[in-house]
Order: C-alpha cells, then sequence, then structure tokens
C-alpha cells in the first residue's frame, strides 16, 4: 500500500522504546529530497533512479526523509537492475543529518556514524566489521525487498523479502536516517513501507551470520525431513519448516537461496569440515585451509565442505599459496561422501565411488579420465590469488569456474547430494574459501577506471533462447558481405576463415549495423593457426559494408578507417600510434577485444576487457566496427550479453594453447607460479598493460597521484622486485616513490600517494625513509628524484625484515630493518609527479617464457665458435661420466645421472660471456643443467677423474662456487636468492645457457641471449665457468667465443692511411685470421615477400609493403662494419626501411610481417627511435630512417664494448645501444618505401670509429673543413648517389629558385656542392650544429632549416686564401637585390636596405620589403651588416618573405633568402644586435656579439645562396 503522508507532522518525532501501533505509519516512508548528484526522485519522493546507469555505476546515495523509529523496518524494492557493474544495492543507517550532508560517491563513503551492509558484509564507517552476514544483496533480484531496521535493543537488523537477517551490529545511537544506495547493477528502489514487522516475523530469525552455531548436524541428508532449531538475536526461539513462508528471489539462478533441504532452512555459509587430511591445518574460522611441511609432503592435504552444496551455489576458493617443488598442483570436485563418515585417501583421485575432480585440465570421474581436455588451461599453471570456483545446476550439471569465468559442463548429471572437495595437491599448500562469488570486492575499483570507458554492455539478458528473438535485429552481428576467404556462422554471431592454413588474408568481417555512441563491439578469438605471421586486427569504418568492396586487409583502405594492428593503431592505412596497448600478435585462443566509440567521438580499444586508453578523437558518429581475420587469426565470436557463448572448439589453436599474458584467466604462457606482476587493483589514474608488466599514469600532464600500483603477490624473503623507467615527463616535481606495504591490495583503499597510508606501509621518497607516512632517516644512498629513463629500481625484503632498495642493480645498503619477518609484504610503486610508466624487468622474477613456446626456433648452432675470436673450450679435468668431443667444445655424459661436472679451460675475464647450447636431453631423469663461477681451478685437481670431483655441481664445496640451480642461486650450496629466473629445469634441446662475471663483480647468468640479471655479488675475481650435466641434460656444445688479447687494436675502417699512420704501427703481417672482416650476406631464411639475387649479396621485396625481413647468414664480428645501399624506393607507400640486431641465431626464425614483432634479444632502428624487445629506449637518435634517399649507405657496428652504433654515409651516430649480445645477426626490414638493398662488399670508411680512437677527422686542418666536410680527404657519396637528389624540401626550393630567372653562370655546375640543411639532410650527413673556420678560427652556425645553392667563385688569387682563412658568415637580403649583389660578386652597400647602412631603421619591415638606394646627403661610408648565425639574418625584417606558387603542386608557399659568405678577418668589428632583442638569439653567440659590421668593399666573398621556403 502507498499513501501519500499527511502533512504537518514534525520530522523530529522519535520514540526510542515504545511500539506505538496507534501513530501514523507513513511518514517515514519517503525518500529525502537531498540526494547523490545521479539520483532522480519521482512518485512523491519514493521512487530513486539513478541516471545514466549504464555509463556510471556510483554517485546514486538516497536517505529516509525522517530519522528511524525503534523498530520501524525502512523496506525498499528492487525495481530495475543492469549488467554493465559488479556490486549492486547497498543499505544501512547513518547519525549524519542529510539537510546538511556532503553525499560521498557510495554509501561506504559514509563517516561519522554509519553502518552499511554491503553484498554480504557490514561495515562501520566504511571499514569492515563483520565479513559474512545474512544473504548476499548483490545477489538480489528485481522486485526482491530489503529493509533496515534500528530494535529497541539498539541493534540493526536487516531484512530481505519479510525475513529478519538478525543482529548485523549493536551499540547504534538512538537518532538514525536510513541510507539506501543504488550503486552498480541497481539502478531504481522505491519505498514500500517503513513500519514494525508483525511480532511473529520477528521471532523466526534466521541465523545467518556471526550468531551461526560452530558444529553442525553430522547426519545431514537430503531426506531426513528433520527441522533444525534456530536461535533469533532476541532469544526467541523458532523453527522455519517445510511451510516457511521464505521468499526467495527469481530470476537469479538461487544463488542466494536458504533452502538447503527438504525440510530444512538455513543461510550457514559453506566452511572446511573440521575432519580433514592428516596434514591439513584449518584456520580463520575454518575458511583457510593449509598443508602442512610442504616441502616434505605431497599429499594427504584433503579437504571438504561442512555440509552438501545447494543447487546453484558457488563453492569458490582463492589460492593463497604455492610452492615450486613438486609436479602436479591443486585439484578441486564433488563427491556424495559425507566427510563424517569418509576415511580420507592420500589424494582424492583414488577414491573410486562418487566423485569427480577437475585435475589439470581434465575430468576424473571415480579416479578415472572422462574428459582429457576439459577447458583451455591447466589448473597446475594457476598462481597465487587466482580463484576457482564449482557450481551444481539445477538441471544436474555440474560446472568450474576459473577466476569467475564459467568453463563450460564438466559433467552432465551430478548428484542430488554432494559436497564441495579440494585436494591440497603438489604445487597447492594454502586456500581460502571465497564467500562472495560475483568478485565485486576484487572489481569494484576496476570499475572507477572503466567507469568512463565501459559501453553500454549492460542490457537486461533475457531467457536463453536457441532461436533469434524479435528483438534480434538490434543485436549486433556480423554482416553477411565479407571477405573472399571469410564465412559467417551462428546466425552471424562468428566469422571465420575456413581454410586459414591456406589463405593469411581475405578475412574482413563488419558489423550489421552502425555501433551507437559509448557501445562496445566485442569478440572472442575462437581459433588460431600458427602458420603466419600477425594476427587479428579490429577497428571501426564509415563505410557500409553492404557497398564495400573488401579489400584484402582492412589497412589497405585509404578512407574512413581506424584499426588496431599489433600494438600500433592505424587511420587509413598510415600508423598514427606506434606503441598503442597490449600486442593483438600476442593473443591465443579464447582472448577477447573490443572497440567503443564515445560520445565525445574519442575511440578505445579493449584486450580481455582492460582499457587500453584512447587511441583516436573525431571519430565521427555512425561507424561499423571491423575485425580483420589476418594471419594467425581463424574464427571469433561476438560477445554482447544476450546469450551464453558456445564453447570453444576442442582444436581452438593448432598452436601452444596457453592463454596470453593478458588474458583474464591468464597464467603467463608457460611462466611459473611466482612470476611477477602489477596487480590489477591500483590507483585511479593508473593503468596496467603488458599482461600486468607494464604500468602508466593516463593523463600525466594534467594529474600527478592517484597513480599507485602493486605487485599481484607477496614478496618471498630475498627476493628482488624490479622495475624500470620507461618514460618521463618534466613538468612536475617529485618523482616515483617505491616501497613495501603489509595491506593486501584487496584491503587496501588506494590513497592520493602512498606516503599517505598511516600504518604497515615503508617506502622511498627522493631521499627520505617513510614509515607509516613519517620521515625515519634522510639522506638514504640514493635519490629517486634525480633518476631518468632507462633507471632501474629494485627492493628486497632480507629474511632478517631488513629491507634493501637497487639502483640499476647496485645494493643501496639496509634502508629500514624490523620489518615483520613473518607478514606478507607487497611491492609498491607510486607513479608520482615525474615518472610516468615503469615496467618489471626480467630480475624481478621468472618473466621469460621463452624456454617453453619459442624453443623450436633456436636449435642450430654450429658446434664451431660462430663468433670471430678463439672459441671457448672447456678443461680436460672434468667428471667421471663426462667425454669431450669437438677439441673440447663439446660435453656428453655417456652414463649415469651425475659426474657431469666440466670446467671452462681458462679463467673468464671480466664481463666475458661463456654459453653453451643444449644438444641431448634424456627424459628418464628428473633434474636438469647446474651452471655457475668457481674459484676451484681445474689445474689443480688430481690427474684422474675418478677422485677430487663431487657427483654434482651443489655438492662441490672445497673452493668457494656460485650456481645456479633450478632456480635457485647458492654459494658454497646455501640458498642466496629464491626464484632468480626461469628453471632451469625447463631448458630442452636448442636453448643456450650462459655465465658472465661482470666488472662489478656480480655473476650474470643469460638464457637464449638474454641477461637475467645480478645472480650473485661479491664474486671473486679468479673464477672458471663451471657446468653440471646432470639429470636430463646429457650434452652441451660451447657457443661462445673468449674476448680476444688483441681486441682493442680492431680498428673501425679510417678516413685516410696519411693521416691517420701512427694508428698502424701496432699492425703485422701475422694477424690472426679471425680478424679479417667476414664476408656477410644475406641468410636463405627470409620474410614471404623476399627475392634474393646477386649472389644473396641483394635483397628486393616483391609485393605488398611488408612481409619484408631479411637477416644476415653469419654473425657480425665485433668491430666489424656492416653496410648495405638502399637501391630503389617506392613512394607510393609510407614509412621506409629498419635495421637491427638480433641476438639469437636465424636459422630457424619464424620471420614476423615486420621487424617490430621481434620480441626476443632484438635492437630495432626504426624511424628515429631504438627499441630493445618492441620497447623504446631511445629517441631522437641519428636521422629519421623514413626520409633515407635512394643511395644512401647504412651501416651496423658492434664495438668491442658491446654497444651498437649506426653509421650513415660512413659517418657513425653514436651508440644506439649497449650490452649487446655475442653472437648477433644483423637483420634489415624492407618496409613501406625501401623495395631493395644490396650489401656493400667494399668497407665504405667509416667516419668516427669507437670512441676511444683517434679520430681522423680531428688530425685535419680546421680551416679545410667547410661545414664538416673536406673535398680532398672526405668520403662524399658519389654524385649519382647524392643524397640530396631526392630531398623534398631541396626540390621545393630548387624550383623557387628557377623562378628567380637567375643566369646559370652564377652558380657552381657540380650539385654536389649544394646541400639542403633540412632536418633529415644534416641528420644523414651527420653535422654539428656550430664550426670553426678562419684564421683566427671563429664560431660560425650552419644554417638549419636553408637550402645552398653553391655559387661560382671566379678563379682568382685570394680565392684559396678565403677558402682557408676567412670567416664564415650569413646576409639576409630581399629577392629583388640578388641580381645587382651577384653581377658584382660581393655584397655591395645598398643591396638591401636593412644591411645597406647604419643607422638602421625603426620602423619595422614596411619600409624594406624592396630595395632603396641610400643617398640621404652627409652619410658617411655605408657599412655592410653580416651575422655568424642565420637565426639573426635570417629574420625577417633582414630577409623579407616573398609568397610564390609552386609549378608542380599549385600549393602557395612563402620564401626568404640570403647569402652564405667568407669574410676577411679584420675587415668587420662585432657589436651587438640592433632589433631590441632581450632573448638570446642563438645559444652559442651572445646578443652583444650576433652582428658584425664591415666597411671593406672586397672584404667579402659570396659563396652560397640561400633559400627557405615555408
Amino acid at each position: 500500500m502507498d499513501f501519500a503522508p499527511p502533512s504537518g507532522l514534525s520530522q523530529n518525532i522519535h520514540h526510542p522504546s515504545v511500539v506505538n501501533t496507534g501513530r501514523p505509519l507513513k511518514m517515514a516512508a519517503e525518500l529525502h529530497p537531498r540526494s547523490g548528484k545521479l539520483i532522480g526522485l519521482s512518485n512523491s519522493n519514493r521512487t530513486a533512479r539513478r541516471n545514466q546507469p549504464v555509463q556510471e555505476f556510483n554517485h546514486g546515495l538516497v536517505l529516509s526523509k525522517e530519522p528511524l523509529r525503534d523498530r520501524d523496518v525502512f523496506t525498499v524494492r528492487i525495481d530495475k537492475k543492469v549488467n554493465s557493474w559488479s556490486g549492486s544495492i547497498e543499505i544501512g543507517v547513518t547519525a549524519l543529518d542529510p539537510a546538511g550532508l556532503d553525499f560521498p560517491s557510495s554509501a561506504t563513503g559514509l563517516k561519522g556514524g554509519s553502518w552499511i551492509v554491503s553484498g554480504c558484509s557490514v561495515l562501520r564507517d566504511g571499514r569492515s566489521v563483520l565479513e559474512e552476514y545474512g544473504r548476499d544483496l548483490d545477489q538480489l533480484a528485481e522486485g526482491d525487498r530489503v529493509g533496515i531496521q534500528r530494535s529497541s535493543r539498539g541493534e540493526l537488523h536487516l531484512w530481505v523479502n519479510g525475513q529478519d537477517c538478525g543482529a548485523a551490529a549493536s551499540g547504534l545511537p538512538p537518532k538514525l536516517w536510513a541510507v539506501v544506495d543504488l550503486y552498480g547493477k541497481c539502478t531504481q528502489v522505491t519505498v514500500v513501507s517503513c513500519e514494525p514487522p508483525p511480532l511473529s516475523a520477528e521471532k523466526e530469525t534466521i541465523d545467518c551470520s556471526h550468531s551461526r552455531p560452530d558444529k553442525f548436524p553430522n547426519n545431514l541428508e537430503p531426506d531426513t525431513g528433520k527441522k533444525t532449531p534456530l536461535r533469533s538475536v532476541d532469544g526467541h526461539r523458532g523453527s522455519a519448516g517445510e511451510g516457511g513462508n521464505i521468499n526467495t528471489p527469481t530470476g537469479n539462478g538461487g544463488v542466494g537461496q536458504g533452502v538447503v533441504t527438504g525440510g530444512m532452512t538455513t543461510n550457514d555459509a559453506l566452511l572446511f569440515h573440521e575432519k580433514c587430511g592428516t596434514l591439513i591445518k584449518l584456520s580463520n574460522n575454518n575458511k583457510t585451509a593449509e598443508r602442512r611441511r610442504p616441502l616434505d609432503e605431497f599429499n594427504n592435504g584433503v579437504v571438504m565442505t561442512n555440509r552438501p552444496l545447494r543447487h546453484n551455489e558457488m563453492f569458490e576458493i582463492r589460492i593463497d599459496k604455492l610452492v615450486d617443488k613438486w609436479s602436479g598442483s591443486i585439484e578441486i570436485g564433488v563427491t556424495t561422501h559425507n566427510p563424517n563418515n569418509l576415511d580420507y585417501p592420500a589424494t582424492m583421485t583414488n577414491l573410486r565411488s562418487g566423485t569427480i575432480m577437475m585435475s589439470g585440465c581434465g575430468i576424473l570421474t571415480n579416479g578415472k579420465g572422462t574428459r582429457r581436455e576439459y577447458c583451455e588451461f591447466s589448473l597446475d599453471e594457476l598462481q597465487e590469488g587466482d580463484h576457482i570456483g564449482l557450481m551444481r545446476k539445477a538441471s544436474g550439471a555440474l560446472h568450474f569456474y576459473i577466476n569467475g569465468i564459467d568453463q563450460g559442463v564438466a559433467a552432465a548429471q551430478t548428484p542430488g547430494v554432494v559436497y564441495g572437495v579440494v585436494d591440497l595437491y603438489g604445487m597447492a599448500v594454502k586456500v581460502t574459501i571465497v564467500h562472495n562469488h560475483n568478485h565485486s570486492d576484487r572489481l569494484r575499483r576496476n570499475n572507477a577506471i572503466m567507469r568512463a570507458l565501459s559501453p553500454d554492455v549492460g542490457r537486461p539478458r533475457p531467457s536463453l533462447s536457441l532461436t533469434p528473438d524479435a528483438e534480434g535485429p538490434d543485436r549486433l552481428l556480423f554482416h553477411a558481405n565479407c571477405g573472399q576467404k571469410a564465412a559467417i556462422i551462428s546466425d552471424g554471431r562468428t566469422a571465420l576463415r575456413p581454410h586459414a592454413t591456406d589463405d593469411f588474408n581475405h578475412g574482413v568481417v563488419l558489423s550489421s549495423r552502425p555501433l551507437r555512441s559509448n557501445e562496445v563491439f566485442q569478440v572472442r578469438i575462437d581459433k588460431m593457426v600458427d602458420k603466419w605471421a600477425g594476427s587479428i586486427e579490429i577497428g571501426v569504418t564509415t563505410h557500409n559494408p553492404a557497398y564495400l568492396q573488401l579489400p584484402s586487409t582492412m589497412t589497405n583502405l585509404r578512407s574512413g578507417t581506424w584499426m588496431m594492428t599489433g600494438n600500433g593503431v592505424m587511420h587509413n592505412g598510415t600508423t598514427i600510434l606506434d606503441e598503442y596497448g597490449h600486442n593483438l600478435d600476442r593473443l591465443k585462443a579464447g582472448d577477447t577485444v573490443g572497440v567503443v566509440r564515445k560520445e565525445d567521438g574519442s575511440l578505445h580499444f579493449f584486450v580481455n576487457g582492460v582499457a587500453q586508453g584512447p587511441a583516436a578523437w573525431n571519430v565521427p558518429p555512425s561507424v561499423y566496427a571491423v575485425v580483420d581475420l589476418y594471419g594467425q587469426a581463424a574464427q571469433a565470436t561476438i560477445m554482447d550479453d544476450m546469450v551464453d557463448l558456445p564453447p570453444l572448439p576442442e582444436d581452438s589453436s593448432e598452436g601452444p594453447t596457453a592463454m596470453s599474458p593478458g588474458s583474464p584467466c591468464s597464467v603467463g604462457g608457460a611462466s611459473t607460479t611466482n612470476d611477477l606482476r602489477f596487480h590489477h587493483l591500483h590507483g585511479t589514474n593508473a593503468v596496467i598493460t603488458n599482461g600486468g608488466r607494464t604500468a602508466l599514469r593516463q593523463n600525466c600532464r594534467s594529474e600527478f597521484n592517484d597513480a599507485i600500483v602493486i605487485s599481484n603477490r607477496c614478496l618471498r624473503d630475498g627476493e628482488l622486485f624490479e622495475i624500470i623507467i620507461q618514460k618521463m615527463v618534466d613538468r612536475w616535481s617529485g618523482s616515483i616513490e617505491a616501497g613495501v606495504t603489509a595491506i593486501r591490495p584487496d584491503e587496501l583503499e588506494f590513497p592520493n600517494t602512498m606516503t599517505d597510508i598511516d600504518y604497515d606501509t615503508w617506502m622511498l621518497s627522493g631521499t627520505a625513509i617513510m614509515q607509516d607516512g613519517n620521515t625515519m632517516r634522510n639522506n638514504y644512498g640514493c635519490d629517486l628524484d634525480s633518476l631518468t629513463t632507462g633507471s632501474r629500481i629494485g627492493m628486497m625484503r632480507s629474511a632478517t625484515g631488513d629491507l634493501h632498495y637497487y639502483i640499476n642493480g647496485v645494493d643501496q645498503g639496509v634502508a629500514c630493518s624490523g620489518l615483520p619477518p613473518g607478514r606478507d609484504v607487497y611491492a609498491v610503486i607510486d607513479l608520482y609527479g615525474q615518472c610516468v610508466q615503469v615496467s618489471i624487468t626480467s630480475s624481478s622474477g621468472p618473466l621469460d617464457n621463452s624456454l617453453c613456446t619459442s624453443n623450436i626456433t633456436e636449435k642450430s648452432f654450429p658446434i664451431h665458435s660462430p663468433v670471430a675470436g678463439v672459441a671457448h673450450r672447456l678443461h680436460s679435468k672434468h667428471g667421471k661420466n663426462v667425454v669431450l668431443l669437438g677439441d673440447g667444445c663439446q660435453a656428453v655424459r655417456v652414463g649415469g645421472y651425475a659426474h657431469g661436472i666440466v670446467f671452462s679451460a681458462k679463467e673468464l675475464k671480466a664481463d666475458e660471456l661463456f654459453e653453451v647450447r643444449i644438444d641431448e636431453v634424456d627424459e628418464q631423469w628428473c633434474g636438469s643443467l647446474h651452471i655457475g663461477l668457481t674459484t676451484l681451478a681445474p689445474p689443480e685437481l688430481p690427474s684422474c677423474p675418478l677422485s677430487g670431483l663431487s657427483p654434482s655441481l651443489p655438492q662441490l664445496r672445497t673452493k668457494v662456487t656460485w650456481l645456479l640451480c633450478g632456480s635457485e642461486v647458492r654459494r658454497n650450496s646455501v640458498l642466496q636468492r629464491q626464484n632468480y629466473c626461469c628453471s632451469l629445469d625447463r631448458l630442452t634441446v636448442g636453448n643456450r645457457v650462459g655465465v658472465k662475471r661482470c666488472s662489478d663483480d656480480t655473476m650474470h647468468i643469460f638464457i637464449d641471449g638474454e641477461d637475467m640479471g645480478p645472480a650473485a655479488t661479491a664474486v671473486a675475481k679468479n673464477v672458471y665457468a663451471v657446468l653440471d650435466l646432470y639429470g636430463r641434460i646429457t650434452a652441451v656444445s660451447i657457443v661462445s667465443s673468449s674476448l680476444l688479447e688483441d681486441m682493442e687494436s680492431v680498428k673501425a675502417p679510417s678516413l685516410s692511411s696519411d693521416s691517420c699512420s701512427e694508428g698502424e704501427d701496432d699492425s703485422s703481417p701475422s694477424e690472426p685470421c679471425a680478424l679479417v672482416p667476414t664476408v656477410m650476406a644475406f641468410l636463405e631464411n627470409h620474410g614471404k615477400n623476399i627475392q634474393l639475387s646477386n649472389q644473396n649479396l641483394t635483397a628486393a621485396r616483391v609485393s605488398s609493403y611488408n612481409q619484408g625481413l631479411l637477416v644476415t647468414a653469419q654473425p657480425l664480428a665485433r668491430q666489424q662494419l656492416f653496410q648495405f645501399q638502399i637501391d630503389r624506393l617506392n613512394p607510393s607507400w609510407t614509412s621506409s626501411l629498419s635495421l637491427g640486431v638480433i641476438g639469437h641465431s636465424p636459422d630457424r626464425l619464424n620471420f614476423p610481417s615486420t621487424a617490430c614483432c621481434l620480441k626476443r634479444s632484438a635492437w630495432l632502428l626504426q624511424r628515429d627511435s631504438v627499441f630493445h624487445n618492441s620497447l623504446k629506449i631511445c629517441e631522437n637518435y641519428g636521422p629519421n630512417l623514413d626520409t633515407c634517399p635512394e643511395g644512401t649507405v647504412l651501416g651496423l657496428l658492434v664495438d668491442a664494448n658491446s654497444c651498437l652504433h649506426l653509421y650513415v654515409n660512413g659517418m657513425d651516430q653514436g651508440v644506439a645501444a649497449q650490452d649487446i649480445p655475442s653472437p648477433c645477426y644483423p637483420f634489415i626490414d624492407l618496409y613501406g618505401q625501401c623495395e631493395q638493398v644490396t650489401i656493400v662488399t667494399n668497407n665504405v670508411p667509416a667516419v668516427g670509429g669507437e670512441s676511444g680512437e683517434t679520430r681522423c677527422q680531428g688530425d685535419m686542418e680546421k680551416a679545410d673543413m667547410v661545414d664538416g666536410i673536406k673535398e680532398s680527404v672526405c668520403w662524399t657519396p658519389p654524385p649519382e648517389v647524392n643524397p640530396n637528389k631526392t630531398c623534398e624540401y631541396q626540390a621545393l626550393c630548387s624550383r623557387f629558385k628557377d623562378l628567380l630567372t637567375l643566369p646559370d653562370g652564377y652558380f657552381n655546375e657540380d650539385a654536389k656542392y649544394n646541400l639542403c640543411y633540412c632536418e633529415s639532410c644534416h641528420k644523414l650527413r651527420g653535422d654539428e650544429a656550430y664550426y670553426k673556420r678562419g684564421e683566427p678560427p671563429r664560431d660560425y652556425a650552419l644554417p638549419f632549416g636553408w637550402c645552398r645553392f653553391a655559387l661560382r667563385i671566379k678563379p682568382h688569387c685570394e680565392v684559396s686564401n678565403a677558402l682557408k682563412k676567412w670567416h664564415i658568415a650569413y646576409h639576409g637580403t630581399s629577392v629583388g637585390a640578388l641580381r645587382r649583389t651577384l653581377d658584382h660578386s660581393q655584397l655591395l652597400p645598398g643591396t638591401s636596405s636593412i644591411f645597406s647602412v647604419s643607422p638602421v631603421k625603426a620602423e619595422g619591415p614596411n619600409g624594406y620589403s624592396e630595395p632603396e638606394e641610400n643617398s640621404a646627403p652627409g652619410r658617411e661610408v655605408p657599412r655592410v651588416r653580416l651575422s655568424p648565425t642565420m637565426r639573426y639574418s635570417g629574420m625577417e625584417i633582414f630577409a623579407p618573405k616573398v609568397q610564390f606558387q609552386d609549378p608542380r603542386s599549385h600549393r602557395c608557399h612563402q620564401a626568404q633568402v640570403g647569402f652564405q659568405v667568407c669574410v676577411r678577418p679584420g675587415s668587420y668589428k662585432v657589436g651587438p644586435q640592433t632589433l631590441g632583442h632581450s632573448e638570446p638569439l642563438d645559444p652559442r653567440f651572445s646578443n652583444s656579439e650576433i652582428e658584425w659590421i664591415t666597411k671593406e668593399q672586397g672584404g667579402t666573398l659570396l659563396y652560397g645562396l640561400l633559400i627557405r621556403v615555408e
């Protein structure tokens, strides 16, 4: 009954303890007019609706109009819900008066005396006081009623559908207002009553929270029909029999039902039964189970639920702890056996009746396999923090859930009465029951980030139907018009390439209708093939699919199209974002991708539900969604939340079936269980990408805080958590802060900055160590505010509770002591201020998944050393089961599983890598290779190999030995560090492993060429490499070389033997042959669009714009310059070639479509940036490679310090990258415009050489240099390959010069002396900004931005002196004065009004647009003004702009002109600028010396005409 409230009654009536049934009952059945900012009230303020329900999930707070009276139940009905969000209605009371309340975003933000029921938890002032209480509000459906009551005893009671859930809190104040929060899924409620309940209802209280009995009846059977006595909080006893009037919700799956058996009504939560396996220890009120002695025992860890599972009830557990010792892991399932009567087996799969278990990725029924591959991944691969659940549906079907995702039907018919069972087997040590099954606690913080990005996917889910319903036309489907190799099935929901192994493209499909604003289009990848490079691409287009002639790939469209491809974004076929988000080429079957166009016109992409950020702006409305089933992607299905998705095909992938790192069910591919990532809960402005490895702060120039990220699991003692700073902004003060906290991520309320936390937190901020927000000490050994891009920060808690920080791998010492050694601590990074983006490094843990997924590409190494130098050898002293072959380069264990220790033949030098390749394995043994360094000198061992050596390396203790065993670092068998890297137990044939003692006394381990970081410190200097061919590993071959003793004598080619003769004294005819440069050629294995010719020296791309990757067949020796020439460019494409080196053998490399897809041990030079494993490590390096013209000669060189150099036309561009491994192989990607290259076999001289070498250029006379080029000795490209001829800017300037109709006789006939100083050209030449010239030398600046046309210099006696001994200066002039100046071959007074005489006019440029003759009477000898920089002489007041139309493009431009001149020393005076500028005009020249004045005729010599075009 709904009546309008009578007027005139005071709102402050309060009767704390009197039950007055005759009073008005409808007064408080209204909502207060003040409410949350998104609330709209109607129906006389009794109905509240949250506006924008699918865009916003909070700000839906409403309060009662009046304070509650004792015993009154303020009841609301849920009218509407949406599925967009997690979480739902929250209800409670508050002592805050709504008339003056500043409404928070949600009810849990209420303070000052507020009690809120959220889900199944009770919170007081935002902090949880009761975890398991009453019905889970998140499970209530539309039509359900929920009320809140303050009893006469001051207790808080929750009422659900007329039933009292018991006391939730006590000691409430007398004056309270009811609170309802329309949160998450709940979008509309109506107040239905506010009156006391019947006394009978109060007596029938369901004991469903903290007052439930500790023990339950042992004879719980479905057919007992017995009634369980229930105790109310008020002391009344009663029972709910079969005829009980419990009103259960409908349509919600019955998850919240209270009916257990036919005659029993209770709401008890699932716990573990007290009777359990012999090694199990229960805690946390029987919600947590842990297996004792996990490193000694692997079974006897079975636990069961304390009662049978209800129909549609979720039983879910969270993995809390794993150990990396055993094979196999957790198993979960159901059984009909009553735990009270069961004799617990050692493992649950031993039971031969009434038991269904999920084990690995299969299903076992009564101990026998019934489904070998039930889901896409194995329980053995789950990590700490992952959730596993199961549910027996009312139909009898058993479903399993991984991290909340339904894996489908595991068994069709399950007995009616079953208990949940968990087997803590093998690696699984500790689990906890999770009661909040919809994961709202874990997902709520994600809502805050997804709020602005989440699309309209929250439509109510209709009843399941096998046929399309009436609203089918409104659903998103694929259009029937699709690519010629694609097909549409499943009523338009699924697209596939039926012959995916035969064709890689023509798989474009579009949506059947345009996307609405904020509507997501999301597809799941159903099937992959591993034959091709590249994978799915997704985006939007303005083209209607009904009329579109579909291209072979969508990125070929040149209009109205935006696509995400790889990890970049393309618009109309042109890349607009290079490093945008998670790489789509890495996705696997089961992963999802999505796209949404927001109302503001911005375009966003999603990968596995994670927003990747804005990709484009100003995208028009009415765009169609596009999916390109390209390359590996073979099938995809639309996910629209309208119907259940079909299960994945059983053959969903012909390659590895592990989920990708970014998937919700990810286990990191084949990574181990202790893989460190960033947690999915984080600060509001933080974004987690790259499979949890990278964190960044969005809106970094407008936001400086709220970007805290935390590790996904607690750190182990002695474990290093290390990140690398990838991006910074020069806008804010302060920078990154790092530390640890004992607060679990799901319990942390993320503050603005981590130093705001006042408990259980230790942080380093700048140089200050802070505990709980207070400074403990200042001036710690490092300053985080001083770190720059590329710096590495690590933190580690020792076993004694000390906190250490590491900067770039160097321990900074103890920062603080006293961290609780028994408590879990999590690593914390605060992306504050200047620090914008960080990534977890490989030193933090086993992040390298290459051993199990990519070793097939790395299996061919020659036994001999592949690099120039002397191959490493093994010492003749070794274990008794070892035989050496191949002149000491190969070791084979010929018997047993031990006695396989071998040593390097010599001590390792500093930074010398000793590396072997695994040749053979024997799977009958367990264990694997051990590797390390030892001070034991093998020559000191006895000659007989049967004595003096331990059977295995961990037992070698006669001298100090550092070794890696599995993933543990040991010193003389004592554990120093756990989880250092991926376990060596996973090595197989073709994998490489190496050890290096670095100059900083640290030991580094290399796996497949990748440095795993420092494994041990304080390593002795005189050490040998030592290996143990133990267990599975039976044969290895050396693939590394020793550092050459005379490596420093290997020089880069010099400019001239005459000028550098001193450097040749060290050479001799008996130079070892290894120093002869290797003849390089391209490998026969290459991208599919490449065709080789000219004895594999020339490579051409014969079709398309990509698939043009090629690599050399030979490794690049240290100090050898590898060069090639660009033969042919195709201007039809954008972008151009890239080049670099890879640190592994290319023999069986699976060539991707582009070089940027090389992710392992790859260094790439692209445009003007340097990338390492696809991450940008350097910007503004060298010239933009996209602008290199035909004829350009590019080169690569790795110097003796393992630094990579780029050479352009023989000019060294400096160090591009460091720590390049040996061997390395150069590669070239013939991409876009670049279609053909040829290896230069004759070594073009390299200007520069290594850093320690005397450069020949430095031996030249300064006066001989003109703009950095000495024509007699400096190498210059021949005219036919001069890069100038193809520069578009120079061509434009040349066309303007032709318009001036100046006689050709004024200009030098040799075009090679015409120089363009645009950004690309001067970087290609390696020009410096300033040079010296003349006697005495004086600085001048190169005219960057201008184009110089060389003038013909008349031969006379002073010319040679002028070119060598005069100074260089510039003179800006007008177009009209050019001809007269050229006629006289020198600057004359009066040639330009601004430079003609002194004083200079002050009126501005208006009077200087045309030349004037200055003939004022009485004036002294006119003076000419010059400047050593065109930044001054080229100002518009000196060089007026003229407008012209380009005869080729017919576009209008503005141009300026000037002269480069030689000026005789002593003929001019240096003076200040005369324009009144206060700011510096050129950083090299002071404003007081920037203007040169000369009166002498003949004191200047015209050298070149300068033109600048805008």
